[in-house]
């Protein structure tokens, strides 16, 4: 800035250069940081949060590199207009010297039942300069206690008309329930909060409210029921109101009971509701559920089973029934029935919505009246059909993975699931309908009983899961890597049914503990897994038996109470995951007693001689040389279980001594320690032959665990790593050696010891067994069996997520380099290490951290690495740079300068500060 003054007078003289230093002082202190996305509970704007002390999270933006929250202030109001100095009633925390800005503690007046509630944050930057305010949110609290609740269950203990309860496919209709009441004043507020089971819709004069399906979420419910929370201010209006819900059966009411194997069931469906009504004038009024309602089982939804499918005859469609004036005469009251579950709580999760619609690509018929349709994908959710038919015709839809030879649909993994949807025309012009209570996993369609020829316009695919917010994105110069990334995101994200299931097609559909240890980590890459599994770790915990002992599957729909130790201590891998990569260390205080009472549960029945030989199902689906076993039976292939279960408890103890000492548990970390040694002590002297550097029988997954559990002794490590590589690449020709355990730690231990290369191979490889045929095979999700297309179909999913193992995390971690640093989770520091491989040109990778987005991008090209990095505010990285001895390293065009020098000469640290990067390396010449 160039400036001219002319002479002037002294008095003069010195207002203007109060003036100057006033202007430059306010540019050289206005703030380098604007603060953005507040979450409460980590949602924008939820309802009905139920934690006392909420935590609240913003991020930062910056375009001034090297950037830092160095504090913050938080003001939290009953009205908007209280957030102002001084004026917040409910909470100002004043200058807090602090750098978190992810899962904050609320820390003022305790909050009421029903509350809405305003907050917003400023930060001071690393100059120590404050941001502005950011713009407010806002949250609602739910019924925080159990006198908050002064509604009744209610419900139909009892079968009617053609309900079949008690048969193996079990059939129910659907319970509709409507309520009129009048509203004399003008409402300022309406909130409802309702538990509608096991599935239910929520009408208000006519109108759906919301856009969730199959709500609420699963739950283990002989200990907690979830509640759902609905702003629904803008429905009621003054005068004469209708309530109208229905509710479907869900796996409250179960689709099974003794097959295929025992299965519970907690009563027939049931509601709780509460709407709470404040008026303009300050008065309160509610409406609850009670036997004044009215309820039928005459509905249009004659069948919902989630196995089997949903019967809608549309003849008997109740026109007007959630509407005022509707004659509900001839319907019954509503029965007062027992309590679903003695606990209550919000359902903080996302809920399940329609997220994407998609038509098929084709339509064929294999014989008379038979059409099936190819959705070109292999999904998770139901159709919407169109139709013009006489009144009584019945359309038939059935739902299946694959086809046979002949074209018509391949049932036989689909096993005891009828999965038909079957709709019964009224016959008045064009009809459309979706199922309300049921979904399916398939790529394929067969229509039957359809009046004419149909077209492609016929159906229309509603893809179906848990709605939550992506979190990454990933591809790279191979389009095989990027079809199985592809293929990985349609998997994971169909098995989201407010758990992460096992498989969304056959009679099973549960939340199997060992298929997420690991996997969960690679999830959090791609989605915002906090809350969905914060949630199911709260189902595992209600499951767990007062002994200690956990379930195998969660909610314990299945009760398989193994004590297993690779399935059952996926808690402690969950918690870890949940600290690691979103900082959440409220997670380890609030698991702890129960992780420690299954770790002492245990101890005190299975173990002996510092050992844990328990273990049910092995290193899970290896690979079989017969493409028709589901099983390999080749000893040397299958690890010992003696062997797994002691060296996953011996990780497990590691695990919780962390644990104990980030929770000042002195007595139990020495525990834990203590025993952790001796165990390291016992399993070495059973299992390690220091001779040949093996372990247990010497299959991969064996010497691949004990790398990965550092149990190998000092001086052993190479070794044991070359007998690995050896097996792999010798004995198995550089394909997939392991089941679902050892392809937990697969990649990351290749990586680890400086061969991503044979990783990428071994990734890489099109025929049996490995993701790549899959894929040559027409897969477009992940099978449950390596030899998916020619296994017995007793067990042989089409679509599941337990064999991709530490894939995600791979891709990420090592090929990208985004990796939280262990000392501060949550990515406040940042750990990049890309690791390049023959083959592999460029990779481009991103992962919304819970400070923001971090990206790699790096391409090789005639010898020259190019690297563009993004690292968000708040967060520090140390860059590991593939850089040779003589190799001339530049960061933004300029010469680099190394933080530690050359690691064992093919690595230059880099630290820096948050900003986006440019590095360059040049080969020595």
């Amino acid at each position: 800035m160039n400036l001219t003054i002319a002479p002037l007078m002294k008095t003069e003289s010195i207002v203007v250069w109060i003036a100057l230093l006033t202007i430059i002082t306010a540019c050289n202190t206005s703030p380098d940081v604007v603060v953005t996305e507040l979450k409460t509970e980590g949602r924008s704007h939820p309802q009905g949060i139920d934690r006392p002390a909420p935590s609240f999270s913003w991020m930062l933006e910056s375009a001034v590199q090297d950037q830092q929250q160095t504090a913050c202030r938080i003001l939290v109001a009953t009205d908007p207009a209280l957030l102002e100095e001084g004026s917040a009633d409910l909470w100002d925390s004043k200058k807090i010297e602090s750098q978190k800005n992810s899962l904050v503690t609320y820390r003022g007046k305790p909050l009421q039942p029903g509350q809405q509630v305003w907050w917003k944050v400023r930060v001071w930057d690393s100059r120590s300069h404050p941001s502005a305010w950011s713009k407010p949110a806002a949250f609602s609290m739910g019924l925080l206690n159990p006198e908050d609740w002064k509604a009744s269950w209610i419900g139909l203990d009892r079968a009617v008309g053609n309900d079949r309860p008690d048969i193996g496919s079990r059939v129910l209709s659907a319970r509709y329930l409507r309520k009129e009441f009048t509203v004399g004043k003008r409402v300022k507020r309406a909130m409802v909060y309702m538990v509608g089971l096991g599935t239910s819709e929520l009408y208000l004069n006519g109108h759906k409210v919301g856009d969730q399906v199959l709500s609420p979420a699963l739950a283990e419910y002989n200990k907690r029921s979830w509640y759902v929370t609905h702003d629904v201010a803008a429905l009621v209006a003054d005068g004469l109101n209708t309530a109208g819900v229905i509710l479907g059966n869900g796996r409250y009411f179960a689709p099974r009971i003794n097959a295929p194997t025992l299965t519970r069931t907690f009563g027939f469906p049931r509601l709780l509701l509460q709407l709470e009504m404040e008026y303009t004038d300050g008065t309160k009024e509610r409406v609850v559920s009670d036997p004044s309602w009215k309820l039928t089982a005459g509905g249009p939804v004659r069948a919902n089973n989630e196995y089997d499918g949903e019967t809608y005859d549309a003849r008997m469609e109740l026109t007007g029934w959630s509407k005022n004036g509707f004659d509900d005469s001839g319907w019954m009251n509503a029965e007062q029935v027992k309590p679903a579950s003695p606990e209550i709580s919000s359902q903080m999760t996302e809920p399940i919505r329609v997220t994407e619609t998609i038509l098929p690509l084709s339509v064929s018929s294999p014989e008379t009246g038979v059409y099936i349709f190819d959705m070109g994908q292999n999904m998770v959710g139901w159709t919407r059909l169109k139709v013009r038919a006489d009144k009584g015709t019945v359309i038939k839809q059935r739902f299946a993975e694959t086809l046979q030879e002949d074209g018509n649909l391949y049932l036989a993994n689909i096993r005891g699931a009828k999965v038909t949807d079957t709709y019964i025309a009224k016959g008045e012009g064009t009809e459309t309908w979706e199922p309300q209570f049921v979904y399916h996993g398939f790529r394929y369609v067969e229509l039957t009983g359809y009046p004419g020829t149909p077209d492609l316009s016929v159906l229309e695919g509603e893809v179906v899961h848990d709605d939550l917010e992506k979190s990454g994105y990933f591809e790279c110069s191979d389009p095989l890597i990027n079809q199985i990334y592809k293929n990985a995101t349609w998997g994971i994200r169909g098995n989201y049914r407010s758990i992460p299931t096992d498989c969304p097609q056959r009679d099973e559909r549960q939340g199997w503990l060992g298929d997420r240890a690991t996997g969960s980590r690679g999830e959090s890459y791609l989605f915002d897994i906090r809350n969905l599994y914060r949630k199911w770790l709260t189902d595992i915990f209600d499951a767990q038996k007062e002994s200690g002992s956990i379930s195998d599957v969660c909610p314990a729909y299945w009760p398989l109470y193994n004590d297993n130790v690779t399935w059952d201590g996926t808690p402690i891998e969950l918690v870890k995951m949940l600290y690691e990569q979103y900082g959440d260390e409220d997670v380890i205080r609030e698991s702890y007693d129960p992780m420690k009472r299954w770790v002492d549960y245990m101890i005190s029945r299975y173990m002996v001689n510092d050992l844990m030989p328990r273990d049910n199902y092995g290193d899970w689906c290896v690979p079989p040389l017969d493409p028709k076993l589901i099983h390999t039976r080749d000893p040397q292939r299958l690890t010992p279980g003696d062997y797994l279960g002691s060296v996953f408890f011996y990780h497990d103890l590691r695990t919780m001594e962390i644990y104990a000492k980030k929770l000042n548990i002195q007595e139990d970390e020495s525990y834990f320690k203590d025993l952790a040694n001796r165990m390291n002590a016992a399993i070495n002297k059973t299992y390690f032959d220091p001779e040949t550097a093996q372990y247990s029988n010497h299959s991969a997954t064996s010497n691949i665990l004990a790398l990965a559990f550092e149990l190998v002794p000092e001086g052993y490590e190479q070794r044991v790593f070359d007998n690995l590589v050896e097996k792999i690449e010798v004995e198995h020709h550089a394909h997939i050696t392991t089941g679902l355990v050892g392809q937990e730690f697969f990649n990351r231990i290749l990586t680890r010891y400086g061969r991503a290369d044979l990783a990428y191979t071994v990734n890489t490889q099109q025929d049996y067994p490995g993701y790549g045929y899959m894929i040559k095979n027409g897969a477009t999700t992940i099978w449950e069996l390596w030899n998916g297309n020619t296994a017995d179909p007793a067990m042989n999913s089409g679509n599941h997520v337990m064999l991709l193992g530490d894939f995600l995390i791979w891709l990420y971690e090592d090929l990208a380099g985004i990796k939280p640093g262990h000392d501060l989770p949550g990515f406040s520091h940042v750990v990049m290490k890309p690791h390049t491989v023959p083959g592999l040109d460029h990779v481009k990778a991103g992962h919304r951290s819970p400070n923001g987005w971090i990206r790699s991008e790096w391409q090789m090209k005639a010898g020259l690495f190019d690297w563009n990095v993004t690292i968000p505010v708040n967060s520090t990285a140390t860059l590991y740079i593939p850089a040779g001895n003589g190799a001339v390293v530049n960061l933004d065009g300029k010469p680099a300068e190394s933080t530690a020098g050359k690691l064992s000469g093919e690595r230059f640290m880099m630290d820096l500060g948050s900003g986006t990067y440019r590095i360059t390396v040049k080969p020595a010449q």
